[in-house]
Protein backbone atom coordinates (compact mmCIF):
# COMPACT_ATOMS: atom_id res chain seq x y z
CA UNK A 1 0.00 0.00 0.00
CA UNK A 2 1.51 3.28 -1.10
CA UNK A 3 -0.05 5.50 1.56
CA UNK A 4 -1.95 4.16 4.54
CA UNK A 5 -4.38 6.16 6.62
CA UNK A 6 -5.89 5.98 10.08
CA UNK A 7 -9.61 5.25 10.30
CA UNK A 8 -11.81 5.42 13.40
CA UNK A 9 -15.26 3.82 13.67
CA UNK A 10 -16.94 5.00 16.87
CA UNK A 11 -20.32 5.98 18.34
CA UNK A 12 -23.24 4.31 20.08
CA UNK A 13 -24.73 2.65 17.01
CA UNK A 14 -24.34 -0.87 15.69
CA UNK A 15 -21.91 -1.57 12.88
CA UNK A 16 -18.40 -0.61 13.98
CA UNK A 17 -16.98 -4.13 14.09
CA UNK A 18 -19.09 -5.13 11.09
CA UNK A 19 -17.56 -2.30 9.04
CA UNK A 20 -14.05 -3.29 10.10
CA UNK A 21 -14.70 -6.95 9.25
CA UNK A 22 -15.99 -5.94 5.83
CA UNK A 23 -12.91 -3.83 5.21
CA UNK A 24 -10.65 -6.72 6.31
CA UNK A 25 -12.37 -9.23 4.02
CA UNK A 26 -12.34 -6.79 1.09
CA UNK A 27 -8.63 -6.11 1.63
CA UNK A 28 -7.79 -9.81 1.87
CA UNK A 29 -9.77 -10.40 -1.31
CA UNK A 30 -7.41 -8.03 -3.14
CA UNK A 31 -4.27 -9.70 -1.85
CA UNK A 32 -3.55 -7.45 1.14
CA UNK A 33 -2.52 -8.91 4.49
CA UNK A 34 -4.56 -8.01 7.55
CA UNK A 35 -4.00 -8.19 11.30
CA UNK A 36 -7.30 -8.12 13.21
CA UNK A 37 -6.82 -7.74 16.97
CA UNK A 38 -9.95 -7.82 19.08
CA UNK A 39 -9.92 -6.15 22.48
CA UNK A 40 -12.54 -6.81 25.16
CA UNK A 41 -13.48 -10.10 23.49
CA UNK A 42 -12.65 -13.71 24.21
CA UNK A 43 -15.31 -15.80 22.55
CA UNK A 44 -15.98 -17.54 19.25
CA UNK A 45 -17.50 -15.25 16.64
CA UNK A 46 -18.62 -15.55 13.05
CA UNK A 47 -15.86 -13.24 11.86
CA UNK A 48 -13.17 -15.46 13.38
CA UNK A 49 -14.66 -18.42 11.50
CA UNK A 50 -14.49 -16.52 8.20
CA UNK A 51 -10.98 -15.28 8.90
CA UNK A 52 -9.84 -18.87 9.50
CA UNK A 53 -11.15 -19.81 6.05
CA UNK A 54 -8.96 -17.14 4.48
CA UNK A 55 -5.67 -18.78 5.41
CA UNK A 56 -2.84 -16.42 6.20
CA UNK A 57 -4.50 -13.40 4.57
CA UNK A 58 -6.05 -12.38 7.91
CA UNK A 59 -4.36 -13.03 11.23
CA UNK A 60 -6.84 -12.66 14.09
CA UNK A 61 -6.27 -12.63 17.83
CA UNK A 62 -8.48 -11.82 20.80
CA UNK A 63 -7.34 -9.90 23.85
CA UNK A 64 -9.90 -9.96 26.56
CA UNK A 65 -11.03 -11.92 29.55
CA UNK A 66 -14.53 -12.33 28.16
CA UNK A 67 -15.93 -10.88 31.38
CA UNK A 68 -15.26 -7.17 30.83
CA UNK A 69 -18.92 -6.20 30.60
CA UNK A 70 -20.74 -8.62 32.91
CA UNK A 71 -18.17 -9.24 35.67
CA UNK A 72 -15.25 -6.86 35.18
CA UNK A 73 -11.93 -7.47 36.89
CA UNK A 74 -10.03 -4.24 36.22
CA UNK A 75 -6.60 -5.78 36.78
CA UNK A 76 -7.18 -8.86 34.60
CA UNK A 77 -8.95 -6.82 31.94
CA UNK A 78 -6.10 -4.29 31.87
CA UNK A 79 -3.51 -7.09 31.57
CA UNK A 80 -5.40 -8.59 28.62
CA UNK A 81 -5.73 -5.20 26.93
CA UNK A 82 -2.06 -4.40 27.48
CA UNK A 83 -1.05 -7.75 25.96
CA UNK A 84 -3.23 -6.94 22.96
CA UNK A 85 -1.72 -3.48 22.66
CA UNK A 86 1.81 -4.89 22.64
CA UNK A 87 0.81 -7.41 19.95
CA UNK A 88 -0.80 -4.58 17.95
CA UNK A 89 2.36 -2.49 18.16
CA UNK A 90 4.39 -5.44 16.90
CA UNK A 91 1.92 -6.12 14.06
CA UNK A 92 1.86 -2.46 13.04
CA UNK A 93 5.63 -2.25 12.68
CA UNK A 94 6.31 -5.81 11.48
CA UNK A 95 6.17 -5.01 7.77
CA UNK A 96 3.96 -8.06 7.31
CA UNK A 97 0.55 -6.38 7.36
CA UNK A 98 -0.99 -3.81 5.04
CA UNK A 99 -3.94 -3.26 7.37
CA UNK A 100 -4.05 -3.42 11.15
CA UNK A 101 -7.50 -3.42 12.76
CA UNK A 102 -7.83 -2.91 16.51
CA UNK A 103 -11.42 -3.80 17.27
CA UNK A 104 -12.91 -2.28 20.46
CA UNK A 105 -9.58 -0.66 21.32
CA UNK A 106 -11.35 2.67 21.94
CA UNK A 107 -13.38 1.06 24.74
CA UNK A 108 -10.25 -0.44 26.33
CA UNK A 109 -8.61 2.98 26.15
CA UNK A 110 -11.68 4.73 27.58
CA UNK A 111 -11.83 2.32 30.53
CA UNK A 112 -8.18 3.04 31.37
CA UNK A 113 -6.93 -0.43 30.42
CA UNK A 114 -4.20 1.13 28.25
CA UNK A 115 -1.51 3.52 29.40
CA UNK A 116 -2.67 7.13 29.04
CA UNK A 117 -1.77 8.52 25.63
CA UNK A 118 -0.52 5.20 24.26
CA UNK A 119 -3.26 4.84 21.64
CA UNK A 120 -2.55 8.33 20.31
CA UNK A 121 1.17 7.48 20.21
CA UNK A 122 0.34 4.35 18.21
CA UNK A 123 -1.63 6.41 15.70
CA UNK A 124 1.26 8.85 15.37
CA UNK A 125 3.79 6.00 14.96
CA UNK A 126 1.83 4.26 12.16
CA UNK A 127 4.16 3.42 9.27
CA UNK A 128 3.16 5.30 6.12
CA UNK A 129 2.30 2.15 4.16
CA UNK A 130 -0.06 0.66 6.75
CA UNK A 131 -3.78 1.34 7.14
CA UNK A 132 -4.77 1.48 10.83
CA UNK A 133 -8.41 0.97 11.82
CA UNK A 134 -9.59 1.62 15.39
CA UNK A 135 -13.11 0.66 16.45
CA UNK A 136 -15.24 1.02 19.54
CA UNK A 137 -17.34 3.53 21.36
CA UNK A 138 -15.74 6.42 23.19
CA UNK A 139 -12.91 7.27 20.79
CA UNK A 140 -10.95 10.09 22.40
CA UNK A 141 -11.02 13.56 20.91
CA UNK A 142 -7.22 13.35 20.48
CA UNK A 143 -7.36 10.10 18.53
CA UNK A 144 -10.19 11.38 16.34
CA UNK A 145 -8.26 14.59 15.63
CA UNK A 146 -5.18 12.58 14.60
CA UNK A 147 -7.18 10.20 12.36
CA UNK A 148 -7.68 10.69 8.63
CA UNK A 149 -11.23 9.31 8.62
CA UNK A 150 -13.74 9.21 11.48
CA UNK A 151 -17.13 7.56 11.15
CA UNK A 152 -19.59 7.84 14.00
CA UNK A 153 -22.31 5.20 14.11
CA UNK A 154 -25.36 6.75 15.77
CA UNK A 155 -28.10 4.61 17.24
CA UNK A 156 -31.52 5.73 16.11
CA UNK A 157 -33.40 2.57 17.06
CA UNK A 158 -32.21 -0.83 18.25
CA UNK A 159 -34.10 -4.01 19.03
CA UNK A 160 -31.98 -4.54 22.18
CA UNK A 161 -34.25 -1.93 23.82
CA UNK A 162 -37.17 -4.35 23.48
CA UNK A 163 -35.21 -7.17 25.09
CA UNK A 164 -33.87 -8.97 22.01
CA UNK A 165 -30.55 -10.57 22.97
CA UNK A 166 -27.44 -10.61 20.76
CA UNK A 167 -27.97 -13.00 17.86
CA UNK A 168 -25.34 -15.35 16.50
CA UNK A 169 -24.34 -14.34 13.00
CA UNK A 170 -25.70 -10.81 13.44
CA UNK A 171 -24.08 -9.38 16.57
CA UNK A 172 -21.40 -12.05 17.07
Amino acid sequence: MEQGRTQVYTGSGKGKTTAAVGLAVRAAGTGLHVYFGQFMKNNPTGELNVFALMGDAIAAEQYGTGRELDAPDAEADARAAQAGFEAAQAALTSGRYNIVVLDEVNVADHLGYLEPGSLLELVQARPSGVELVLTGRYASEEVMAAADLVTEMREVKHYFASGTPARRGIEF
